[in-house]
This record gives structure tokens, sequence and C-alpha cells, in this order.
């Protein structure tokens, strides 16, 4: 007996045949956009103000860039609010491959310290490819505290004089900023955070000795660490730096797995297309090979660092998790 309900089937087929269509002909498109790229200029943004060393690693990346892609690679100076205001710009462009970023370490968790960030790094962005890390190392005047020459040393210190001794950083929510706050948890030690406009002012007073250490950026301490006006007595990464290599770690001394490196890679916005993400990794992979361009970057005070998209991605969200959790156990803020 044949039912007089009607038949549903035609037209959702006919629907799911056309979201399927739909579908191919974005893919196509974005296919047949990612083969003609690139054909214009790229604009690579970096988030920080010339000569720092994110600007100096864009810049080196960047040429070497523009010889592979035959294509210029214009690097863009947008400072501001940790970065933020940089990402904002990126989240916003079109997703063609043709603007890029650089992320540094501030940037990726500035939302945590400015509210008007409107990004969460680790949703709102295509990870590319890791491009370098940051050693980053505990200094001391060695006018002001002539008898500490090792990190348990100053923590004894810290701890004889509670609440008395300073520590500079390049800003509230830096990186150095960040890091001595964890120390001083792992350590069980207190110091009183002095937060600088900048890196340059930071060291400038703590070789003054207006403040008698800060946690800094080795590209900017090594040469007054070098003159000795500055004394290192730890690095954050896991491993020893080649420039300070008889500088031991904070690992080394005492905090078994610590781990604070600032880092940088490139960034594009969400849905960027696969194929340009991939072809961009290809390029960083074999650029960042070069031992010519590797030295170059370590002498800026950057190791050259490679990661693909995927493994880029999984830095960026265990980082903004770790680093988040300590702003928001601190009540840690910029604004």
């Amino acid at each position: 007996m044949m039912s007089n309900t009607p038949s549903v089937d035609f037209p959702v087929s006919r629907i799911r045949r056309g979201l399927l269509a739909a579908a191919a002909s974005l893919l196509v498109a974005g296919g047949a956009a990612a083969q003609t790229w690139p054909s214009q200029p790229i604009r690579l943004i970096v988030p920080f103000p010339p000569g720092g060393p994110t600007d100096v690693a864009s810049r080196l990346v960047g040429q070497q860039l523009e010889a592979r892609l035959k294509q210029p690679v214009i690097v863009e100076n947008r400072p501001g609010a940790s970065g933020s205001i940089a990402a904002g710009l990126l989240k916003r462009s079109p997703a063609d491959g043709y603007t890029l970023m650089m992320l540094a370490t501030p940037t990726l968790f500035a939302p945590f310290f400015y509210k008007s960030a409107g990004y969460e790094t680790p949703k709102d962005f295509q990870a590319v490819a890791t491009v370098y890390d940051l050693p980053i190392v505990v200094v001391v005047n060695p006018q002001k505290l002539p008898d500490i020459k090792t990190l348990p040393q100053l923590i004894d210190y810290a701890k004889a004089h509670p609440g008395e001794l300073n520590y500079a950083s390049s800003g509230a929510g830096s990186f150095g900023h960040m890091t001595m706050e964890l120390l001083q948890d792992v350590g069980q030690f207190k110091m009183q955070h002095v937060a600088y406009k900048g890196g340059v002012p930071a060291i400038t007073d703590t070789i003054g000795g207006q403040v008698p250490m800060m946690y800094a950026d080795l590209v900017a301490a090594l040469p007054h660490i070098q003159a000795g006006k500055l004394r290192a007595l730890a690095v954050g990464s896991p491993t020893r730096v080649s420039v300070l290599p008889d500088v031991p770690t904070i690992a080394e001394q005492g905090f078994d797995g610590f781990d604070a490196v600032s880092w940088g890679g490139l960034l594009a916005p969400l849905g960027t297309p696969q194929a340009v993400v991939d072809r961009l990794g290809r390029e960083l992979q074999a650029i960042l090979a070069e031992p010519g361009l590797q030295q170059k970057l370590i002498n800026a005070g950057t190791i050259a660092h490679y990661e693909p998209a995927a493994e880029m991605a999984a830095r960026v969200a265990s980082d903004y998790a770790k680093w988040g959790k300590l702003a928001r156990d601190k009540g840690m803020t910029a604004e």
C-alpha cells in the first residue's frame, strides 16, 4: 500500500549536493589563490619598535623570504600595548597570505593585561612556524650587590631582606616581569617590581644603580655583561646559551624543570589557505637552517629555532595557559 506522505528525500539530497558543491567551489578557489601566491608584496607586521630583537629577527627573515618568494616583504612596525595593537591589526586583515605578523611572547599573553586587546592568541590566528628563541638572563649590578655571584646567593639575600630588594623589568606584563614573579613563587622569596617603559631604560637604571637587578633580554644585556657593568647569574632557558656558556641555567641552580624562554614565530590571519601556510613553513625551515642567518640571529641575541605550524600552535596554547594562570593568580595588569 502506497503512502500519501510526501517524500523529503529529494529536497534534502538537493540541499546536501548544493552544500557540497559550494564547499568544493571554495576549496578550488582557495587552491587557485594559493597556486598564484604570492603575486604582490607581503606585509610583515612587527609589534615592537625598530631595533629590538623581534624587529631585527623579522627584518633578517623578511629579507630571505623576499629573495625566495620573489616579492617584496615590507616590514611595518606597529608598537603599543605589548603588541596587542599589531595583533588587532592582523586579526582584521584578509586571510590571503599577504599580511603576516611576527609574534613575540609579550604579544602572546597581552590579552591578560589589556582588556581592550580583543583577541585570544590560540584561537584567533593561524600559526605558521616558530622563528627564534630569545634567552632571558638574571643580572645584577656588581657595585650594588658585590657579593652576589649566584642565583642561590641572590635568593638568600632577598630572604634576609624581605621587601627591600627591587628588580627592574621592561614593563608591566613583560616577560621579565612574568618570569621573576614565577621565580619568586618557586623560590619562596619576595622582591619589589619596578616597571619601566622598555628594556633600554630598565637596563640603563640597573647599570646606574637606581635598581640593583633585573631579568633582562639577552640581546640588550649582553654588551653590558661583557663590559663588566652587569653580572649574569642565570639564564631561564632549559640549557645554557652559546654566547654565555659559563652562566648556569636557573634549573641547574636548584629549580629543576624551570623553563622560561621568550620566543617569536610567524602568525597569519585565521583562515589563511593551508597551501600558503605550508609554503611559508617550508621557506622558513630552509631559511633558518642557513648557518649565515643563524649567526646573524645569534649576533642579535636570538637563537634560530624552527618548529612547524602544528608545533607552534601547541606552544602558543601551552604558554598561553601557563602564563595566563600566573597572571590571574597574581592579579597582574598593565592597565
